[in-house]
C-alpha cells in the first residue's frame, strides 16, 4: 500500500472515530482527549458508538429483554441473529426511543443518554432505522424521495423557496449510484420492485448522514440478485457508518461477515430469550452447541 493511501485510510478512520486528522501524530491523541464535548455532540473517543448495559423490558409479564448488554464499535458492521421472540426488534425499539426499558442504560457514544431522548431527537442526533417493510413516498419519483430526505430547513416559508443547489444535486446523484437506482431516478417509487424500494429507503436514511444504521431484516423478500447487491451496498458503508444488521438469511450474514474491512474479526451476536447467548466470528457461533440447539438446528 502506498504512503498516500495509508494516510488517507488513517484520516478516514480518525474521522469515523471523531478524532482530528493529526491524531496519529505527536500530541494528536492528547489533543483529541482534551476536547470539550458540546451538548448533542457524539463522543466516540473511546472507540464505541453504542453501549447497552443490563437492559430489561417486560410486556405483561413476558421478558422481551433480560439484562441485555451490547457494545458496538465505531465503523463496525455487527450482525444480530436469533430465533423469533429473541428480543431483536425490542432491542432496536429501545435504541430508537420507541420502547422504554424497565431497567438498564443505553448510550450513543459515551455521553448521549438515549433513554433521556424522544424518538425524533434520537433520529436527529444520528441514528437511522430501517424497518422490515419499506416505507417510501410511493406517489413521488425516486429522485423526489431522496430530495425530501435531505437535511434541510423544512419550515413552511423555507420549504416554499427551497431549491436544490449544485452540491445537493451531486449528493443525490451519488446516492442514486450507490443504491443502484441511477437509471430509475424519474420512476415513480410505487412502481419499483420490493428490493428497489428497500434500497430507496436505505438511500433516504443515508441522506440524513446517520452515524449508526439499524437494519431490520433488510433482504427479506428480495431476489438472490437483489440480496447480493444489498450485501455489496452494506459492505461499501463500513467505516463511514456503523451498522447493526438483524437478519435470518444466513447466506447473507456470511457475505457480510467474511468480506470487507477486518473480515477475520467481524462479530456476530446471537440473542435468545432477551439476552446474548453467544458472540464471536460467524464460524465461532455456528460451532457453538447452544446456538445450534436453539437457532441453527442440528
Amino acid at each position: 500500500m502506498t504512503p498516500d493511501l495509508m494516510e488517507a485510510g488513517t484520516e478516514a478512520l480518525n474521522k469515523a472515530k471523531g478524532l482530528p486528522s493529526n491524531a496519529g501524530e505527536s500530541g494528536g491523541r492528547e489533543a483529541a482527549y482534551g476536547r470539550v464535548v458540546e451538548p448533542d455532540q457524539l463522543d466516540v473517543r473511546h472507540g464505541s458508538i453504542l453501549y447497552l448495559d443490563d437492559i430489561s423490558v417486560s410486556f405483561d409479564g413476558f421478558k422481551a429483554l433480560n439484562k441485555l448488554s451490547l457494545d458496538i464499535a465505531v465503523g463496525e458492521m455487527r450482525c444480530i441473529i436469533g430465533p423469533n421472540g429473541a428480543g431483536k426488534t425490542t432491542m432496536m425499539d429501545v435504541i430508537t426511543g420507541k420502547t422504554r426499558p424497565d431497567s438498564g442504560s443505553a448510550f450513543f457514544g459515551s455521553t448521549i443518554d438515549l433513554l433521556a431522548r424522544r424518538e425524533n431527537e434520537i433520529a436527529q442526533i444520528g441514528i437511522g432505522r430501517k424497518f422490515q417493510k419499506p416505507t417510501v413516498f410511493e406517489q413521488l419519483s425516486v429522485f423526489e424521495n431522496l430530495e425530501l430526505a435531505l437535511k434541510a430547513d423544512r419550515r413552511a416559508r423555507a420549504s416554499v423557496f427551497f431549491k436544490l443547489n449544485s452540491e445537493q444535486l451531486d449528493r443525490i446523484g451519488d446516492m442514486l449510484k450507490l443504491i443502484h437506482l441511477k437509471d430509475q431516478a424519474q420512476r415513480t417509487a410505487g412502481l419499483l420492485s420490493h428490493g428497489q424500494k428497500q434500497w430507496l429507503e436505505i438511500g433516504m436514511l443515508l441522506m440524513q448522514d446517520p452515524k449508526l444504521l439499524l437494519l431490520d431484516e433488510p433482504v427479506a423478500g428480495m431476489t438472490d440478485e437483489e440480496t447480493e447487491r444489498t450485501a455489496e451496498l452494506f459492505l461499501s458503508l463500513e467505516g463511514a457508518h456503523s451498522l447493526v444488521v438483524v437478519e435470518h438469511d444466513m447466506k447473507f450474514i456470511g457475505e457480510l461477515t467474511t468480506q470487507g474491512v477486518n473480515a477475520a474479526k467481524k462479530k456476530v451476536t446471537v440473542l435468545h430469550e432477551g439476552s446474548v447467548l453467544a458472540e464471536g466470528t460467524l464460524a465461532d457461533v455456528q460451532a457453538n452447541e447452544k446456538v445450534v440447539e436453539v437457532y441453527l438446528g442440528r
